[in-house]
């Protein structure tokens, strides 16, 4: 009898038909549950001027939620007394998922209680705890668009709280939703977001400039989404052809600069997600501070600015048709529990630090350490879209972790965890001392694992560049070929990674893991300029 996997359950059908949506939790619900002033508003508009990262209080501040489930940089504005006068303010929070780079908004009403959820990730907990907190119902999920680096939590919040999404009508999506027009406003009470249509990223893609009626008629935020990002912009070339995409987000920026100095600028990424290339790591800025730092709004017009996105392209994210269907299609509902299992059947993930996995490991076993930012997409990478991994963890926590990662990337079937197995094999690390005699005597093949544009800043002379995103591919050419391999990345974090996927094709590969290229390069290894990959 085939074991039952622990996977995505999509649902395709009207809300009101699903049985077993709960009722509304006192703090998540529909437009619909509202009753009074509230329910009978349609929209408007607003933004706003924060103390972005306020000390931390019962109210503001950093805080945390859920295991690693984004890390959550916070900020909230309340009532506030401004010469004598009780002033009404926007409840705002801001949610950084460091794994992946995405960044989510809660934004609520003082006076009406409600709130709005803008672009949530997979895990839908921090939201809930969020509102809780804030005494705020969720009436409404927006997204600026159809995502494809990341699975979205709107269907988790249709399905299991009954609250409807919007997004606009170029996403032709497949569920029920409110159709978001340029222009349109989606009214809390005072506080209300506007649609502002930017296409580029998308040709549905939306900002959202948010309002706060009781300090003025113009905006005080706006969320980006997959736009402009702090030091960067998005990328074109994931939805349609690179150039007529580049050529439709010259103009969205050229619409969003049009916004005041002061707004400030709360993006959908930060460094580390693959949907830029050189974002920063900064959760927000300002239009005038990326009017006058941001390279990308440098250009002096769109054939400039057209040539300078070509050349910052980041890798294509992992199992982005997959994520993209996901997104598009039905509502995809929480995953069924993940369960412990006594066999071993490749392909096996072992998410334990680079370290413990070479001291030893289950023969065929790929390493992808959970403690590493990242760890969701580089598994991606990796495993094949049909694969339905097991996880090999230390704790049951771990092992639960990893799997609200990879679900998060469109990993939805797994086939369960294990704690413990025959550890047989070694995967023994290489320094830079030993690599130097190593190259020296002609002994090994040096695979460089980094990106072909990283290896302009130099590269060890007769070293073959291939990314590990790419290394499954040529296990059995260089298993073939039979000389040993040491894989080598900037710090050594992807090369533990390639190592192990080499290792388990049957290629005799060692990394070296301590401090990588800038170990080398400070040890005074010789490099040079450039070679492309498979060369």
């Amino acid at each position: 009898m085939p074991r039952e996997k622990s996977g995505f359950v999509p649902t395709s059908v009207k809300l009101s038909d699903v049985p077993g949506v709960p009722p509304p939790d006192p703090t998540v619900t529909s437009p619909s549950a509202t009753s009074g002033k509230a329910s009978a508003r349609t929209s408007r508009d607003s933004p706003t001027t924060r103390r972005f990262i306020a000390p931390p209080s019962s109210r503001s501040g950093l805080q945390s939620y859920t295991q690693h489930l984004p890390f959550s940089r916070t900020s909230t504005s309340r009532k506030q007394a401004v010469a004598g006068v009780t002033v009404e303010a926007v409840i705002f929070r801001q949610f950084v998922d460091d794994d992946l780079g995405c960044a989510s908004y809660l934004v609520g009403d003082e006076e009406t209680h409600e709130a709005v959820v803008v672009d949530p990730a997979y895990a839908i907990e921090p939201y809930l705890a969020a509102a809780k907190q804030e005494g705020v119902r969720i009436v409404r999920t927006l997204e600026t668009h159809t995502h494809a680096d990341h699975v979205s939590g709107h269907g988790r919040l249709a399905l299991e709280h009954g609250i409807s999404v919007g997004i606009h009508p170029a996403a032709e999506v497949a569920y029920e939703h409110d159709p978001l027009e340029d222009g349109r406003e989606v009214v809390l009470g005072n506080v209300a977001l506007r649609v502002v249509h930017t296409p580029g990223h998308r040709p549905e893609h939306c900002c959202f400039a948010v309002i706060d009626r009781t300090r003025a008629e113009e905006p005080w935020l706006v969320l980006t989404g997959d736009s402009l990002f702090v030091g960067d912009a998005a990328r074109p070339d994931l939805a349609v052809e690179a150039v007529n995409g580049a050529r439709e987000l010259f103009a969205s920026l050229q619409r969003l600069l049009e916004l005041p100095d002061g707004v400030e600028v709360f993006p959908g990424h930060v460094a580390g997600s693959l949907c830029g290339a050189s974002m920063s790591s900064k959760a927000s800025t300002t239009i005038g501070f990326e009017r006058r730092f941001n390279p990308m709004l440098a250009s002096s017009g769109e054939h400039e600015f057209v040539s300078a996105s070509a050349l910052t392209r980041s890798p294509r994210p992992p199992n982005l048709d997959r994520i993209v269907e996901l997104n598009r299609g039905r509502f995809v509902a929480a995953p069924t529990p993940l369960e412990e299992r006594d066999e071993l059947e490749p392909p096996i993930l072992d998410i334990r630090p680079a370290e413990v996995f070479g001291a030893g490991h289950t023969a065929g076993a790929i390493n992808v350490p959970l403690e590493r930012r990242g760890f969701a997409t580089r598994a991606a990478f990796v495993l094949l879209p049909d694969e339905s991994p097991l996880i090999y963890a230390a704790t049951r926590e771990q092992a639960e972790d990893a799997a609200r990662r990879l679900h998060a990337v469109g990993i939805g079937e797994l086939q369960g965890y294990v704690l413990g197995a025959a550890e047989t094999e070694t995967l023994e690390p290489v320094d830079v001392d030993e690599l130097d005699r190593l190259v020296a005597a002609n002994a090994v093949e040096v695979i460089d694992v980094r990106e072909l544009h990283e290896r302009d800043d130099g590269f060890i002379p007769g070293s073959r560049n291939i990314p590990y995103r790419l290394v499954r591919e040529y296990g059995d050419e260089l298993k073939e070929e039979g000389r040993p391999v040491v894989t080598i990345c900037e710090s050594g974090a992807r090369a533990a990674v390639a190592a192990s996927v080499l290792a388990a094709s049957g290629v005799d590969a060692r990394p070296v893991l301590a401090g990588g290229m800038r170990a080398w390069e400070a040890r005074g290894g010789a490099t040079v300029g450039f070679r492309r990959c498979g060369s």
